[in-house]
């Protein structure tokens, strides 16, 4: 016979460890919609893009860079709209040189989950690509919290970066790169 206690204790286990396996997906679907060019199959352009990444956000949430260098750059967006706003800022103002590649890697993940809620700490590197052969590598710590909402999904309530650092690159630093992705395409 099974003691009852070791199920209840295992099944505490299996649901914590699943609820960490959520968030990695949420935190890791942003990173890719984040991602330029964008990876999404189907998604025809940045407003419908934004509404994805929007969709994973709470409502209430909040994103902000902080720190000497992020806080006047990035600054503070409170509410999916306020959110919204801020991506098309991102996405809609087309930069001279164009941005050409952006690629998010996440690394050192430490997820806690208590409950229906979750934080979790990720460091993450991106390298820059422009139009005119320029590049940069970025670097960022995250903070971010996340909750289970009444439909079962988990969401940021929180996402929060502070730079570590940004590095110019060589010019025409990466030569071959695609001009969009064809990774999840049928074939």
């Amino acid at each position: 016979m099974t003691d009852p206690v070791d199920i209840e204790t295992l099944l505490r286990r299996v649901e914590r460890l699943e609820a960490e396996a959520e968030v990695r997906r949420v935190q890791a679907r942003y990173m890719m919609l984040c991602d330029t060019p964008c990876p999404e199959p189907g998604v025809k352009d940045d407003a419908e893009r934004i509404e994805k990444v929007v969709g994973l956000y709470a409502e209430g949430a909040v994103w902000e860079g902080v720190g000497e260098y992020y806080d006047g750059q990035f600054g503070r967006a409170e509410g999916k709209q306020a959110i919204r706003e801020h991506f098309q800022r991102f996405w809609g103002e087309r930069s001279d040189p164009l941005l050409v590649l952006n690629a998010h890697y996440l690394t050192s993940e430490q997820i806690v989950v208590d409950g229906d809620t979750a934080e979790g700490l990720w460091i993450h590197m991106q390298p820059w690509l422009f139009s005119d052969g320029t590049a940069l590598l970025r670097s960022s710590r995250l903070f971010n919290a996340f909750r289970r909402e009444d439909d079962g999904a988990w969401r940021i309530t929180r996402t929060r970066t502070e730079n570590v650092f940004v590095a110019p690159l060589p010019l025409n630093f990466a030569s071959d790169y695609p001009s969009r992705s064809v990774l999840r395409d049928p074939r």
